[in-house]
């Protein structure tokens, strides 16, 4: 996969300066194009990593004393802070990202669900896509019996622009196998639900 055009992109950016009739080269902008270019080398840095590359180190969950297979009910992670780059204004958008999974027959430590948030979070992205491509990855990384992910993000392209909405969330889910059935998704969600009582209380 390749990695981002600093130099390119800072070429880009100094163009558009000129374009909107700004001077690229007074003092406060004469950096910018390179700061931009920075900039954008992290928001796009998923690009050039297979998500999956972080659940490779999965571990065999193991079996019960009886010799069955020892699956966890769920596991969820909430509050998983993210950033993105909606792919229509390349304007930022900016939330929390809460992940359940049935485990098959493994398991992955926890910082690795992050990780698979944040890489492909890390790519010009629409919400309803990324919450697609979570589950996606889950369920294909680590064979799981069921997926649910739930994004709750601010859009500066709706805030900051356009009817300037600045107090509007979106929420996106996506679910898949076992979650996908409205009873235990309801579950899940209700857990996460509970997560968010007990910090506002």
């Amino acid at each position: 996969m390749a990695e981002v055009d600093v130099p390119r992109i800072a070429r880009a950016v100094r163009e558009i300066l000129l374009a909107i009739g700004e001077d690229p080269d007074r003092p406060g902008l004469e950096r910018t194009p390179e700061r931009v270019a920075e900039a954008y080398a992290d928001f796009f840095a998923g690009l050039s990593v297979d998500p999956l590359s972080h659940l490779a180190e999965s571990v065999p969950i193991g079996e019960t004393g009886a010799g069955d297979p020892a699956t966890s009910d769920a596991v969820v992670l909430r509050d998983l802070h993210f950033r993105s780059v909606c792919e229509h204004h390349l304007l930022p958008f900016v939330g929390r990202a809460h992940v359940a999974y049935l485990p098959g027959d493994r398991v992955v430590g926890l910082g690795r669900i992050p990780a698979v948030v944040d890489t492909l979070a890390s790519r010009p992205q629409l919400q309803e896509r990324l919450a697609e491509e979570i589950a996606d990855t889950l369920e294909h990384g680590l064979g799981a019996r069921g997926v649910l992910v739930v994004l709750d993000a601010q859009h500066r392209c709706v805030t900051t622009r356009g009817a300037r909405q600045d107090r509007s969330s979106t929420i996106t889910i996506a679910s898949r196998g076992a979650l996908a059935d409205p009873v235990a998704r309801a579950e899940i969600i209700a857990l996460i639900q509970a997560g968010s009582a007990d910090r506002d209380a």
